[in-house]
């Protein structure tokens, strides 16, 4: 059961698809004050950001904002995105929907927003409407997210994030090894809990590819990297003997572990598939 003013929003939105006198057109980030337009507080804003990954800040929430996220280029694949956002721990003052036609959808509350977690949606699922909550001390209330735009695959594969961990059947380490944005070759040095996620840290003797530098030069003589990547606390990972092959992608400047056999394995199986010229791709083993 929709609020009185919430249905009069979307009331509105059916109408005339407001647009208020202020608005960001073209760029990656926006900032604004819900103290711009708070006589008014039932101001719908549009708000329109075109590029693959940004953030959102909405001091003093009131009112309600539609965000509506777009790639900086178009193309028939498009319409085949996968949006990612990223709440603030620190995020307060509203509650976030997916609209279309009119219609909402409740995706994150306000409540929920502290944990941090990535939530993702079809780009045609529709635009945010970030509704604000009414208090009598807006002062406090900051609501901000990052997003990313990114491919049905990857969106798929950030999605799967949150679900119990499985085993990579061989296709698909094969295939970790050439698409991941990182691959690597380490072992595992100390196991983090914290907000339902495992933090793992690693070191690596190899690094194969890397992504928005997750991992950095550990220094000394010998060449090595340090760095962390996260994984759902159901993984159960432990730190232990022997050096695996890390692969997985980055996502809002963290890296996620997607296939990970022990090296000995991959190096097995790497070479079975080029003796029999099925290795999707070229990779130093030496």
């Amino acid at each position: 059961m929709l609020s009185p003013f919430l249905a009069y929003l979307v009331a509105m939105l059916l109408l005339c698809r407001i647009a208020s006198s202020q608005y960001s057109s073209d760029q990656c980030s926006w900032r604004g004050s819900g103290l711009t337009h708070e006589s008014h507080a039932r101001d719908v804003e549009q708000v329109y950001l075109r590029c693959s990954q940004g953030s959102l800040e909405w001091l003093y929430p009131t009112g309600a904002i539609i965000v509506n996220l777009r790639p900086n280029t178009a193309s028939q694949a498009a319409g085949r995105l996968t949006v990612c956002i990223k709440p603030s721990e620190d995020s307060r003052g509203a509650n976030i929907y997916l609209e279309k036609a009119g219609e909402l959808r409740l995706l994150l509350r306000e409540q929920d927003q502290a944990l941090g977690q990535v939530h993702c949606f079809g780009i045609q699922e529709g635009a945010l409407f970030v509704e604000a909550i009414a208090h009598r001390d807006i002062s406090r209330k900051i609501m901000a997210f990052q997003y990313e735009l990114v491919s049905d695959r990857q969106g798929a594969d950030f999605r799967s994030l949150t679900a119990p961990c499985q085993p990579c059947n061989d296709a698909e380490i094969l295939l970790a090894m050439c698409t991941s944005d990182f691959v690597a070759r380490g072992s595992i040095r100390g196991v983090e809990e914290e907000a339902g996620q495992s933090a793992v840290t690693v070191t690596l003797s190899r690094l194969y590819r890397q992504k928005s530098r997750v991992f950095a030069s550990g220094g000394g003589r010998t060449r090595h990297w340090v760095g962390r990547v996260k994984m759902p606390r159901q993984c159960g990972v432990k730190p232990g003997e022997g050096e695996f092959l890390f692969t997985g992608m980055v996502r809002f400047g963290e890296a996620w572990l997607g296939c990970a056999p022990r090296y000995k394995d991959f190096l097995k199986l790497y070479r079975e598939a080029v003796e029999q010229g099925t290795n999707p791709c070229q990779m130093d083993t030496e």
